[in-house]
């Protein structure tokens, strides 16, 4: 049974995938098996997280994208497919983070550099994989995995991060949409919900002595999360063993949402 687990053959997309969660995600997803193209921002993180995933022996490539624009997505899935030859798992993972001193402070440029991002970004890398997936299905080779990165505060209050939050949500709203959509082809697509993790992106907040002080009392297994936590989930979303689960937010935040 455990070889359902088992990724060798499949080609998988991690955007974010040079750092943070996206590398936790991509390093397990190497490690079952499967060959990667991580996308990124920084050519040189990129170089870095390709190096240090290619001794799995698995095939890896980078490209430097931003996600935010539509047209280098297109673009970036085309090269993809031109290099692995095929997508079965996309994980939207990149994202950026704000905050302000509150909402009035907020204004329209900022709100849509977050947006940007995390809901369009999400939305033009998770449609490019979807088109190659229903393309692939009406060619007798159904199945494909739709994977997004969102975040605790799609359910819990984020004030003075209200542009964060409204993407997050947003992210967790399209992939039930796509879920349905994209049922027929034997595509799924899920939610990934972290907590409270660790990570250059969120180094600001863990440097708030108030912060963790507050914080930690409320996580009941007493640590912050890392980015290899997410691992596991990823490649049981991203294998056949997932072929039934679709639609889902799965929270993992060391059980801060429900104490």
């Amino acid at each position: 049974m455990l070889n359902v687990f088992d990724l060798t053959g499949k080609v998988a997309v991690v955007t974010g995938g040079n750092g943070g969660i996206g590398l936790g995600i991509a390093a397990a997803l190497a490690e079952a098996g499967a060959d990667l193209c991580l996308w990124g921002t920084n050519a040189k993180k990129n170089d870095a997280a390709k190096a240090r995933l290619a001794k799995t022996g698995r095939r890896i490539e980078a490209l430097v994208v931003d996600v935010g624009d539509e047209a280098a997505v297109e673009a970036a899935m085309a090269e993809t497919l031109k290099r692995l030859g095929r997508v079965d798992a996309c994980v939207a993972n990149a994202g950026v983070t704000g905050r302000a001193k509150s909402m009035f402070d907020l204004d329209g440029k900022e709100w849509r550099r977050v947006l940007a991002v995390n809901l369009d970004g999400a939305f033009f890398t998770l449609r490019a994989a979807a088109r190659h997936m229903v393309a692939r299905a009406e060619n007798g080779d159904p199945g494909g995995r739709l994977v997004g990165v969102a975040s605790l505060a799609a359910r819990s209050a984020t004030p003075r991060n209200e542009h964060y939050a409204a993407t997050k949500g947003g992210l967790v709203s399209m992939l039930k949409a796509m879920a349905v959509e994209f049922a027929r082809y034997g595509i799924t697509a899920n939610a990934i919900l972290p907590g409270w993790v660790e990570t250059e992106m969120t180094a600001d907040w863990f440097a708030n002595e108030k912060f963790r002080a507050n914080v930690m009392p409320r996580i009941p297994l007493r640590r912050w999360g890392k980015p290899e936590d997410f691992g596991g989930i990823a490649v049981y979303l991203a294998s056949a063993a997932s072929a039934y689960h679709t639609g889902d937010e799965i929270l993992i935040d060391g059980g801060y949402w429900v104490f």
